[in-house]
């Protein structure tokens, strides 16, 4: 959760990149609007937990400042667009939360087409939503409800907003979306096409968030593998290593589909570092199915795994399936999380003694390296520079670094 205060006028992102970088849409919709002493909550509803964090914070802004309009947005509020009115806050679509009219009293249009999300100057990188909504019918998910379905910004808004991005110094940008893989889909084009089109920008460093594996094709694989700004590190939707929940969740992968896509990427690309998303205690699972998402941090070799315990979702299909309770949900997370942890660490020993180039964050002393590893530096540099570091000991589940001359690397 994030939050920027200008004006009384305060905007509060939950959950996700793409609610980060929409979050700035929202920002200067209330600041165009004239609102004055507004608290803006753009909700995420992913899991249980994000719905009651919103909930939560709505309840206190009411207590705390009574004087305030509470207005509340985002995929919770398309949820539970009753429960926050009858709290007392005010409620703005996913679809309007952009528009000045959603914060100046009057009903909000709903907008024709999905417009770019640029996040704020404030981010050494910065955040470029280019899709929204999903047209997949995951049984666990509820973004179809929230979000509607999949819908692309155009490739010359995306790309005009890569170049304000650039403009303002910021040196790396990061795709996102709600299903990015299905970008273009609904226009004709494809995310490779976007990557294409972006690398036409004198862009320095390009990530992408997470990728349904089902949807890598050959042009997007190549660009993966083979272009050097486009940063080796790849976060994949997996969501379990069974093939029986994954059948029950309606995934389009197998397991053995995942475990063969990231042996080509580490074949074509050797240092690749892989992320994946993973869901434990889905509805049905047992120990054995556990055992093979479990099984599958190693055999997929996951440094970087989101992992959460499974929690029922309205009006899902997964939340009429027999349910295998939530502590053991939570027991499960757990144990993946520790196997992750485990897995990250021992990768991260085998990166002491690498040459590698830093962005620096906002701090001026951390930032990430091209393969996502996180660094603290032992002296400062200029936030937003790129530098070239040499890797030495890990501290936990980062690397401290100092900041080499070019002419030292190969030293």
């Amino acid at each position: 959760m994030s939050a920027s205060l200008v004006d009384r006028q305060e905007v509060v992102n939950f959950g996700c990149r793409l609610n980060i970088a929409e979050g700035e849409g929202v920002r200067a919709a209330v600041k165009a609007a004239g609102a004055r002493d507004t608290i803006v909550f753009n909700s995420c509803a992913v899991t249980d937990e994000a719905v009651r964090q919103a909930r939560q914070a709505v309840r206190r802004a009411l207590r705390e400042r009574p004087g305030a309009e509470v207005v509340v947005t985002g995929c919770a509020a398309e949820l539970e667009r009753e429960t926050f009115a009858a709290m007392g806050a005010r409620v703005v679509s996913n679809d309007a939360k952009d528009l000045a009219q959603s914060y100046g009293g009057a009903v909000a249009p709903v907008a024709s087409a999905y417009a770019p999300a640029l996040s704020g100057a404030d981010h050494a990188r910065a955040f470029l939503g280019v899709q929204t909504g999903c047209s997949h019918s995951c049984t666990f998910c509820a973004t179809v409800l929230a979000r509607g379905t999949a819908r692309s910004a155009s490739v010359d808004a995306v790309v005009a907003s890569a170049q304000t991005a650039l403009d303002r110094g910021q040196r790396e940008i990061i795709l996102t979306g709600v299903d990015l893989a299905s970008y273009g889909d609904d226009s004709g084009t494809t995310l490779a096409a976007l990557v294409e089109a972006l690398l036409a920008l004198p862009v320095e460093r390009l990530r992408l968030s997470s990728l349904d594996p089902d949807r890598i094709d050959d042009a997007l694989f190549a660009l993966l593998t083979q272009e050097q700004r486009v940063m080796p590190h790849i976060h994949l939707s997996l969501q379990a290593g069974d093939d029986m929940v994954l059948t029950r969740m309606k995934r389009r992968h197998r397991r053995a589909d995942a475990v063969r896509l990231i042996e080509r990427l580490k074949a074509a690309r050797p240092e690749i570092a892989i992320g994946a998303d993973l869901i434990a205690g889905f509805p049905t699972e047992d120990d054995a199915m556990f055992a093979n998402s479990l099984a599958l941090i190693d055999d997929c070799d996951i440094v970087f795994g989101h992992i959460f315990p499974y929690s029922p979702r309205a009006g899902t299909p997964a939340a009429r399936m027999p349910q295998v309770g939530r502590s053991i949900a939570r027991e499960r997370a757990a144990i993946l999380r520790d196997a992750n942890a485990r897995r990250r660490q021992d990768w991260l020993d085998t990166q002491v003694g690498r040459t590698a180039s830093m962005l620096v964050e906002r701090d001026g002393a951390s930032g990430h390296v091209e393969n996502f590893a996180a660094v603290a530096l032992t002296a400062p540099a200029a936030p937003g520079t790129i530098i070239d570091v040499r890797l030495g000991v890990r501290d936990g589940d980062r690397m401290i670094a100092t900041q080499i001359e070019a002419k030292d690397i190969a030293a």
